[in-house]
């Protein structure tokens, strides 16, 4: 079965699958790897979990022509925030010890603390500031989390353009 072949439908449904693996894997990696996620980590499991919704829905919608461009733009907008998320992950990541911001509060308790913190998008700029657990260099397979997540997004970005060329 060749993939260049599969129908737009079959791509957005595959897309799914591998946003619920690599969540699945995730998971994997924190609770059994015990790799615990910084707040970088979870915002780019938010990003895979927008994804993989917009690949469900797409793949169950199966729309032809211009359906098509709207779920490859909201599948684009999700893997670019993603990219974003992960490349601020990895610079925070290159920067000498000294550089690297002190470590926060968790992001449950800035979450239940929202209001003292400018709200939703004051957490999200705390957050996306980094902070020191961030910094922490953990690989697998040679390459750290936020490298994979880049390399996934770039990715599956790609594949849900793709697929609205699909013929079938």
């Amino acid at each position: 079965m060749n993939p260049l072949r599969w129908s737009f439908r079959t791509l957005y449904l595959f897309g799914f699958l591998v946003c619920a693996g690599l969540i699945a894997f995730a998971l994997y990696a924190q609770y059994v790897m015990l790799m615990d996620p910084c707040p970088l980590c979870i915002l780019q499991r938010v990003a895979f979990i927008a994804l993989g919704v917009v690949f469900l829905i797409g793949g169950l919608h199966a729309p032809k022509a211009r359906g098509r461009w709207f779920y490859a733009l909201l599948a684009v907008v999700a893997a670019g925030v993603g990219v974003a998320i992960a490349s601020r992950h990895l610079w925070i990541q290159s920067l000498p010890p000294g550089a690297v911001p002190s470590c926060g509060a968790p992001l449950g308790y800035l979450l239940d603390t929202r209001d003292a913190h400018g709200g939703l998008l004051g957490v999200l700029k705390m957050v996306l500031s980094g902070s020191g657990e961030c910094a922490k260099v953990e690989t697998i397979l040679g390459l750290s989390m936020p490298w994979w997540s880049l390399i996934w997004f770039v990715l599956l970005g790609l594949g849900g353009l793709f697929a609205v060329r699909s013929r079938r």
